[in-house]
């Protein structure tokens, strides 16, 4: 990794006491058998940022999950703008999934923002995998700047949040160590909030969606999902989605992508398993709400687009057919050149920050 730079990784213990004012890892409920009172509602955004992914979440508890901010090219401006709209001035768990550009492109932007103007970020959480990028360095350099506690995490951990109401638990990546794929070591979360509940995945493709299944398949049924790697054929694969079972389905990317996103094999897929399916790029902002049993949608599209997946599908081709803008598939671009062969694979020590392994907490 460029410069030396490496994760801050903090142990369980050290979380202990920051949990509820700094955000951490929780060691699951006490033993306290009442069950925990259910009130407010639970927002899932998922805001329209192109070829790109950017989902909010708003807890009954009023905490805020950022989760990925957004292509480099915008550099957070659409999240930040969405997080003004909402009246956010605090980011108290920021998630990034993996360190693609597409994914983390607003980091530092969006701590700065929230750090200067607002009440700052309480933790961030990362898979672990580095990538040598200007994005990444960015995203490093703002970690350091404004003390943001940085934590490692895997399978089985699980986010501190405010109650017990709703519980936020890491599926991916694996607690083993699993190389330095970025897409493999993707950060999945699968949220539940009472009878509901919502995943996500990021990146992840068909080799870690079919270890999910292997090891958490029952914990996979969720009412919402949103489709992994911006609706790419890479995943969303059939054994996943038989374990998965959706009845609401989000796709993160554009309208005319260059990547062809959602691909059409997705969205077949979800027509024949009758996956009612929202796409930013034809429904703007994709906002999920549910006070712990149905859930309700809305989008901040002006027209009422149809949410059947096949209808999508003949959009889509009707929108390719249309345009000449489309460019050929490719690997997507960072302000630096291509990950270098010898990337570390691992987080390295350093003289800049303390380092203690956090054990992972079963689920």
């Amino acid at each position: 990794m460029s410069r030396g730079r490496v994760l801050l990784i903090v142990s369980v213990g050290a979380l202990v006491v920051l949990s509820g004012c700094l955000g951490g890892f929780g060691a699951g409920n006490e033993s306290d058998e009442t069950e925990p009172e259910l009130e407010g509602e639970l927002e899932i955004h998922h805001i329209d940022v192109g070829q790109a992914d950017a989902t909010l979440l708003e807890t009954p508890a009023n905490e805020t999950i950022l989760i990925d901010t957004g292509d480099w090219r915008q550099d957070g401006d659409g999240v930040i703008e969405y997080l003004d709209e909402e009246n956010i001035d605090r980011i108290d768990h920021l998630v990034a999934t993996h360190a693609h550009a597409d994914h983390i492109g607003g980091h530092a932007a969006v701590i700065e923002h929230v750090e200067e103007h607002g009440d700052g970020v309480g933790a961030a959480y990362d898979s672990g995998v580095v990538h040598s990028s200007a994005t990444y360095d960015d995203y490093l350099d703002a970690i350091e700047a404004y003390d943001v506690q940085l934590f490692e995490v895997s399978e089985g951990h699980t986010l501190g949040l405010e109650g017990e109401a709703l519980e936020a638990t890491v599926l991916n990546p694996p607690e083993e160590s699993s190389g330095d794929d970025l897409h493999y070591n993707s950060i999945a979360l699968h949220i539940e909030f009472d009878e509901f509940g919502y995943l996500t995945t990021g990146d992840a493709e068909d080799d870690a969606e079919e270890r999910m299944v292997d090891e958490h398949g029952d914990s996979l049924d969720v009412d919402a999902y949103q489709a992994g790697h911006h609706g790419s054929s890479t995943s969303s694969t059939e054994p996943f989605l038989d374990e998965v079972e959706p009845d609401v389905a989000v796709v993160s990317s554009d309208l005319e992508s260059q990547y062809g996103h959602p691909h059409d094999e997705v969205l077949e897929s979800f027509a024949d398993r009758g996956i009612e399916t929202y796409w930013t790029g034809v429904h703007g902002d994709v906002v999920v709400s549910s006070e712990g049993d149905d859930a309700s949608l809305s989008t901040s599209a002006e027209h009422n687009e149809s949410t059947d997946p096949a209808a999508l599908l003949d959009l889509k081709h009707d929108a390719v057919d249309s345009s000449d803008s489309l460019q050929p598939i490719s690997s997507i671009l960072d302000r630096s050149t291509a990950i270098e062969s010898d990337q570390p694979s691992a987080v390295e020590s350093s003289p800049l920050v303390d380092r203690a392994v956090a054990p992972t907490i079963a689920p």
